[in-house]
This record gives structure tokens, sequence and C-alpha cells, in this order.
């Protein structure tokens, strides 16, 4: 195999690789199980999230990635390498081209440390592009035409809205508001509530599976196991949607209110374009029960979810690959 342009979406929740001529061929949680003496990395991605909060003192489970942006330089810097070798990165020829996707408010400071980050794991060239663009085109918009499309990406650790026009993002935002804070939220509430403490891991199931943000949304509830704040010991509850979507109200409002922000800024034309077109929902946090619904009352446009929400930003990193000249190697 020779040298191969490769795309990385770099989400705090999860990485995903696509390799030229392969499309996407890694999606592993963004998660690195060490030895916390010797700093030895035991496991990486799915093997490692196994690991969340059930290991021993001795063995750490940390996601090296924050509110879309390294918090752990040598960690990030471990996990990629791992994953560029697993998708066969030891068997190239020559270094790879590497274009990496980031929020569109990062620092100078946290997108060199991206840019090093991929560097020391081989990449020949590296360059970055800003996640609601590469979300877009993943999304199938045609963002180079004269006519305004809207994104809004929500992933793990960021929320990213944006309206593009001739290939170029015309206004945006990006709020550290997204799935963690989701699950956090929910945590917090049946903290509050039931004085009930329960893991990461229950958290997100909450969400996935009875998570709600409409107030007609669905109806469904759930079980859930974590130790009594007051006896120690084991306890089990039954929660309900209506509850969940109390959890994350607050979290969501952050996020219409953006919307509207972003919306506030756009030039008049291209508000016209957005409502014949609608707006378009990426990242996992597009697949939360309501929020479609949601945020088309709030702004009064038509709002879609993705195909495929979870891979947009990946599958547009692919398409650019075919188009790197049109990508920035600076500061974007």
């Amino acid at each position: 195999m020779f040298s191969k342009d490769i795309g990385i979406d770099l989400g705090t929740a999860n990485v995903l690789i696509h390799v030229k001529g392969h499309g996407v061929v890694l999606d592993e949680p963004s998660v690195v199980a060490i030895e916390s003496e010797s700093k030895r990395v035991l496991a990486v991605g799915e093997e490692a999230r196994r690991m969340v909060g059930r290991t021993p003192g001795n063995i750490i489970a940390i996601r090296p990635l924050r509110d879309g942006v390294i918090a752990d330089f040598d960690v990030t810097e471990a996990m990629l390498k791992y994953f560029i070798q697993k998708v066969g990165g030891k068997n190239w020829y020559s270094s790879p081209r590497v274009l990496i996707c980031a929020p569109t408010n990062i620092t100078s400071v946290e997108q060199k440390a991206i840019r090093e980050a991929a560097e020391h794991c081989g990449a020949k060239e590296v360059f970055m592009e800003e996640e609601p663009k590469a979300a877009a085109i993943g999304a199938g918009m045609d963002i180079y035409q004269p006519s305004g499309n809207m994104v809004v990406d929500i992933g793990g650790g960021t929320t990213d809205i944006a309206v593009l026009s001739m290939g170029d993002i015309v206004t945006s935002s990006s709020v550290k508001i997204a799935g963690d804070k989701f699950d956090s939220a929910i945590s917090k509430y049946i903290k509050n509530k039931y004085k009930l403490l329960i893991g990461e891991r229950t958290a997100e199931d909450i969400k996935v599976n009875i998570g709600t943000v409409y107030l007609n949304g669905q109806r469904a509830e759930m079980d859930i196991r974590g130790r009594d704040m007051v006896s120690g010991l084991p306890l089990t509850i039954t929660i309900h949607s209506g509850e969940v979507q109390e959890a994350l109200w607050d979290s969501v409002s952050s996020i219409v209110t953006a919307a509207k922000s972003v919306l506030e800024r756009t030039p008049p034309e291209l508000s016209a374009d957005i409502i014949d077109r609608g707006v378009i929902l990426t990242g996992g946090g597009a697949m939360l029960h309501g929020l479609d619904q949601l945020l088309a009352d709030e702004l009064k446009v038509p709002v879609l979810i993705a195909e495929d929400p979870m891979h947009c930003v990946v599958k547009g990193t692919g398409i650019m690959l075919d188009n790197l000249d049109k990508v920035s190697k600076r500061k974007f």
C-alpha cells in the first residue's frame, strides 16, 4: 500500500478516519486506558471505553479530548498513532497527507497542538478544516454555489453552527455544549432528585434510549442502577422521558439561542435561501429525540436530520481529500 491521504474527524467522543479510496475505515471512541504510574498505554478505543468507571486504582481510562480540543497532548498523540497504524499506517511507504477537522472557534494554540500531534504521528502535511463545513459537505449540501446553507453539527464536546455560501462560512458560532454536557446534565438531575450516583455510561444510555427534548415527545421509561448517596448501597429506580427532557432543557436552550444568533447575523438573501432549503442537523446529537422539531418551532424554518448524521464530518473529509488544494494549511 502506497502513501494515502487520510481524513480524521478528531471528535471528543469518537475518532473517525477516512482513507482515500477506501472510505470510512475506523470509528472508535476517543478513550485511552493507561497505567497511572508508568503512563503506559494499555488499551485504546472501544476496548478502553469498556473500562470507563470500572478500573482498579492503578489503571485510568481517560478521554484526552475535551470540548473539541486536546486536553492531554501525550495521550492524544498515542491514541492517534494507534489508530493510524490500525488502519494500515505502518504499511505505507511514505507519510500520508492528513486532513483534520476542528471546531470553528479554536485558538491558534489549540490548533497548533492538533497539528503537532498529527505531525508526530508521521503526517507529511497537515491540513485543517472547520467541522461545520465538512459536515455540510458530508450531508450532501452543495456549499460552493452562491446560496445559503445552514448546518448545526452537534458532536460530543461542541455544537458548531454555520451558514455557508460560495464554499466558505458566512456566519458561525461554536458552543461547548453537546453530547457530553447532555450526559452530565442527566447525571446531575438524577443526583439532585433521587440522591443516586450514576456513571457516564448509564447517563449516555438514558439519553440514547429514552431521551427527548420536545414537550410532546416520546413517553418511555427505563430502570437504572446506581449507588444510593444516603445508604451507600446499590439501588434501582425508574425514570421517565419527561424527566430527561427537564434535565436537558438548559443545555438545549443554549444551542437554540446560539442558532438564533447565527440566523440574526445572516444576510437577508441567504436567510431567504435557508427558509427554502431548511437547516440540516448533523453529529451524534442530531439523533436526540425531538431536537429537530424543537429547533423548527424556535427558528421558524424547516429542520432536517442528515442521513447518517454520525458520519457527516468524516464523509466530508473524504470528499475534501479530492480537493486538498482548496483546504488551508494555515490558521482558518
